[in-house]
């Protein structure tokens, strides 16, 4: 079936490969052909494909309770939430089924809190470029890519944007009177895998603690361990006041979280925010069996010391490829290499060698594996990429 003919909304561009089976970091699709995954359902399968320990969660709730609504309490999300603020900065926490929701929920979150407060015009959310929020219109807003908003109409109001890094950029945008909160991804997914610059987010806290607005973080991405912490925030010591959280915490079933204290908390009162999925039997039951493996001391040291070896094997594919290879980014599992060439080029012939691995903005080729993935797992990777790129030089000619 050619795309024309398929009733599917013709919105992505999918390879060929049809795939119908994984286990851990591997996947095989309908011709019986072996993958290695290196990019995890964007950074979703943070215990690889089908792990045990979820199976075992899904199944024996499936076997009792799908869905209720929020109509009803639903068993395990306190559970959950406790472990999630045991874990945290956070005193609170409201379950989505996406990280495009969980965004949702902390933009309207910060607005209600100034609303609350007495100020409702403090409305300006300050962003910045390169970011992805999620594909929502008030997240694409968030987002400092125009590229997401052509053709969807006027701008919202209230959202601005200033150059990842750039603390004064960012000072000139803030008018008090209107000034409500501050997002941004401690390491950027989309926009190409870059991390904040050190002192970067601590800066961005004295900010909102002098003008009394709140800090977000977006680690919908980023979190979920995959950084070697449970939170990739935690690596700087900066708390914020508002996170959204998702792919990882779920481990493959669709969760996410937004979570806060009590005082950035204070204006959702009853009524306020709902879902009606939200916080479903199926997901909390996966969500508590995800995060007691995520959370473990001994797999948090394996994910820094796997991450190190990531990391080593990726600069030396810089030093062994500096025509094509401009830097090495990003943090833990979530890393990316700025190329000289197209990364999609790059994605297609990894393909080809039977590894999967992603593409990110700033020409940047993008590696989130499963956390479980091993020593040998990651040598195959960097062998393919490097064979990648070996036989483009040699086509070039140099």
């Amino acid at each position: 079936m050619t795309p024309a003919d398929s009733p599917l909304l013709p919105v992505y561009a999918p390879p060929e490969q049809v795939f119908v089976r994984g286990e851990g970091c591997w996947l095989w699709d309908e011709k019986g052909d072996k993958y290695l995954d290196c990019i995890a359902g964007i950074a979703v399968n943070a215990l690889g494909h089908a792990p045990p320990v979820l199976q075992k969660a899904l199944n024996e709730q499936a076997a009792k309770l799908w869905h209720t609504s929020n109509m009803f309490k639903v068993k395990g999300q306190e559970e959950l939430a406790n472990k999630y603020v045991a874990a945290s900065f956070a005193d609170v926490v409201f379950f989505t089924n996406s990280g495009t929701e969980a965004i949702e929920g902390a933009l309207k979150m910060a607005r209600k809190y100034h609303s609350a407060s007495g100020q409702p015009d403090r409305i300006d959310i300050i962003g910045f470029h390169g970011s992805f929020h999620g594909r929502s219109y008030a997240a694409i807003n968030a987002a400092g890519n125009a590229s997401y908003l052509d053709g969807f109409g006027p701008s919202l109001p209230g959202f601005l944007h200033a150059p990842f890094g750039d603390i004064e950029a960012v000072k000139a945008l803030i008018n008090p009177e209107t000034f409500a909160a501050i997002i941004i991804e401690p390491v950027q997914g989309e926009g190409g895998v870059r991390s904040a610059p050190d002192g970067f987010l601590a800066a961005l806290r004295a900010l909102c603690d002098k003008h009394c607005a709140l800090l977000i973080f977006d680690e919908v991405q980023c979190g979920a361990s995959r950084t070697g912490k449970i939170w990739a925030h935690e690596w700087d010591s900066v708390k914020p006041d508002v996170m959204a959280v998702a792919k990882g915490v779920g481990g493959g079933f669709p969760l996410g979280a937004f979570m806060a204290t009590h005082e950035a908390a204070k204006g959702m009162t009853k009524g306020a925010h709902g879902s009606t999925y939200g916080g479903n039997p199926l997901a909390m039951a996966v969500g508590n069996a995800a995060f007691d493996e995520l959370s473990k001391p001994e797999f948090l040291e394996r994910v820094r010391q796997i991450s190190n070896h990531l990391g080593q094997s990726l600069e030396g594919l810089k030093d062994r490829h500096p025509n094509l290879v401009e830097d090495v980014r990003g943090k833990g599992l979530l890393r990316g290499l700025k190329l000289k060439i197209d990364p999609k080029e790059v994605q297609a012939k990894l393909r080809t060698r039977k590894v999967l691995v992603g593409s990110a903005g700033e020409n940047v080729l993008r590696l989130a594996p499963p956390l479980i993935i091993d020593e040998a797992q990651i040598s195959q990777m960097v062998d393919a990429i490097d064979a990648v790129f070996a036989a483009y030089m040699s086509e070039a000619g140099a």
